[in-house]
């Protein structure tokens, strides 16, 4: 297995992708990581953002995460993501909506805990956007 490892990306609903892997680059906390076969094991927390997917003759893909775990084993890389979505189940509509309540929940201020909800919320929407954009520019 010295050109490829298997790639496993999850989150609580499902199995977005499990299967072999050239490379992939993934968005850490602290800023995006290439991953590459007998990478140096690895644990760090990922953050919003995109994974792009290099698989054997196979054109890149790509799946926007967010926030979880993010595991690299010689062999074996393993992503555990709070939300993970292929790249082309993504909605702007969706995600634009959330965007506004996100920001009227802000501005409205009832609790402590609903300020907090929506600060991740608008996060989260914000994230999903500039990950649409970035595909539409690369032209997905």
């Amino acid at each position: 297995m010295g050109t490829i490892f298997h790639l496993d990306i999850v989150s609580a609903e499902e199995s977005i992708y499990s299967g072999p892997a050239e490379f992939i680059v993934a968005p850490a906390q602290m800023g995006e990581v290439g991953i590459y076969p007998r990478h140096t094991p690895m644990l760090t927390r990922i953050r919003s953002g995109m994974v792009r997917i290099k698989a054997p003759l196979k054109s890149e893909e790509l799946v926007y995460v967010s926030g979880g775990m993010l595991e690299v084993q010689p062999d074996v890389v393993t992503i555990l993501a709070d939300t993970a979505v292929r790249s082309e189940d993504l909605d702007e509509a969706k995600a634009i909506e959330a965007k506004r309540a996100a920001e009227a929940a802000i501005r409205d201020r009832l609790s402590e805990l609903d300020y907090a909800r929506a600060q991740a919320e608008l996060i989260e929407s914000t994230a999903q956007l500039a990950a649409i954009n970035k595909l539409r520019k690369r032209g997905h």
